[in-house]
């Protein structure tokens, strides 16, 4: 099963207007924003516990003032895909980043925690559209080995971005929890930008993007690709939200060092997704357990290493694993899928990922509490992501042999 090959839409956008650049970058930074909403308010959590330390339920609501924002795009992404297909992707992208600003810089003037993780719904409200449009329009606007190309790009955009909202979160919070909520009203110079660059595709010989009846999904094949996501969601977020802790354990205590490794992982990941476009010809088939593989390995090290320096070495290979693995993971999700059929098959997907995001942390806590341990947690994870490895590889070829015998 070739990604090159598979991914050769059906149906093209008009070919009067050509993207380019501009438009590539313009969609990669707009990608990042989902990332901001994850990791931007994480340095400034104790700084609201202490703020709201005598409102009810502070201990439960503040954590989840920063994960609801990707349990949301898990549950609206699927919606967000079927408006984008009926309706068409530029207005909806447009009107999501100005909902992103006024939901996103509410807490600036909120009082209540209640209505603070009120506003942040709201936000990953905004974040589930932004994330599926993005998405679709890469590849509505490119093709073959340049989808390819964009599409790893994406994970390497988000990976950098981390970094550095992590950073920016903990430099404006040392002046005070609520200034790092003002970053969220960039998105208003980003809408602006995208109502002048992008425009709404339509495949060949239709006057109106607007579709009032779709065509179906494939289903078996869709479905199967958003499983393996979610789990591949789980395997991805395993190092960003695991290996802070697993340093504390290891007797690392300095902040600026446990920042350094998680910012050398983060490099790894985005070295991976740069490695995708170049090595995307490969195919699904061979490169999706080989991100397993790579993943597995690195965190079973990660999981039993016993010094730093040895969890740092697995850190960096289950991190450059997981960044071949999610550009491999959309690409075989968007193949074969035609333009009336991206924004579902796209929405889907986000998802399962955010899904994965979502369940990661838990999953991981109730396994470290049955194994006595985060360490074996973390090697339970990549035993299975190893086995996943070697399934994908069986039931990948398979299909493609089956495919080759039809033809």
């Amino acid at each position: 099963m070739s990604v090159s090959n598979a991914t050769t839409p059906s149906y093209r956008s008009a070919p009067t207007r050509q993207a380019g650049r501009p438009q590539g970058l313009l969609l990669m930074m707009m990608s990042c924003l989902p990332i901001l909403g994850a990791v931007l308010l994480a340095p400034v959590l104790p700084r609201m516990q202490d703020h709201f330390g005598n409102t009810p339920k502070a201990q439960a609501l503040v954590p989840l003032s920063l994960t609801v924002p990707a349990l949301m795009i898990a549950l609206l992404a699927p919606f967000a895909g079927r408006i984008v297909d009926r309706f068409g992707r530029k207005r909806l992208l447009v009107a999501a980043l100005v909902v992103y600003a006024a939901f996103g810089t509410a807490p600036l003037w909120l009082g209540g925690l209640e209505a603070i993780v009120l506003s942040r719904v709201g936000v990953g409200l905004a974040e589930a559209a932004i994330m599926t449009c993005c998405t679709t329009l890469i590849a509505d606007y490119f093709s073959g080995p340049a989808r390819d190309r964009w599409l790893g790009l994406q994970t390497v955009f988000a990976s950098l971005s981390a970094t550095l909202f992590f950073a920016l979160g903990g430099a404006l919070g040392a002046h005070n929890w609520r200034t790092p909520f003002w970053l969220y009203a960039s998105s208003l110079a980003f809408a602006v930008l995208a109502a002048t660059l992008l425009w709404q595709p339509r495949p060949h010989g239709t006057a109106d993007a607007t579709r009032p009846d779709l065509p179906p999904l494939p289903v078996r094949s869709l479905l199967a690709a958003c499983l393996v996501s979610l789990f591949g969601g789980i395997v991805f977020y395993t190092p960003i939200v695991e290996l802070p802790f697993l340093l504390d354990h290891a007797g690392v205590s300095a902040v600026p060092v446990i920042g350094a490794i998680t910012a050398l992982a983060s490099a790894a990941t985005a070295a991976g997704a740069f490695t995708f476009g170049r090595i995307s010809r490969r195919g699904t088939a061979i490169l999706l357990p080989i991100a397993f593989a790579l993943a597995g390995v690195g965190l079973v090290v990660v999981g039993v290493g016993a010094s730093v320096p040895v969890i740092v070495v697995g850190a960096v290979v289950a991190s450059a694993g997981t960044g071949v693995m999610l550009p491999t993971l959309l690409v075989w999700a968007l193949s074969g899928l035609t333009f009336e059929q991206r924004g579902r098959g796209t929405g889907l997907w986000t998802a399962a990922l955010f899904l994965g995001e979502f369940v990661c942390p838990l999953l991981v806590l109730a396994l470290a509490a049955a194994l006595g341990g985060l360490g074996a947690a973390v090697a339970l994870v990549g035993a299975a992501s190893l086995l996943a490895a070697a399934i994908a590889r069986a039931a990948l070829t398979a299909r493609a042999a089956t495919s080759l015998q039809t033809l």
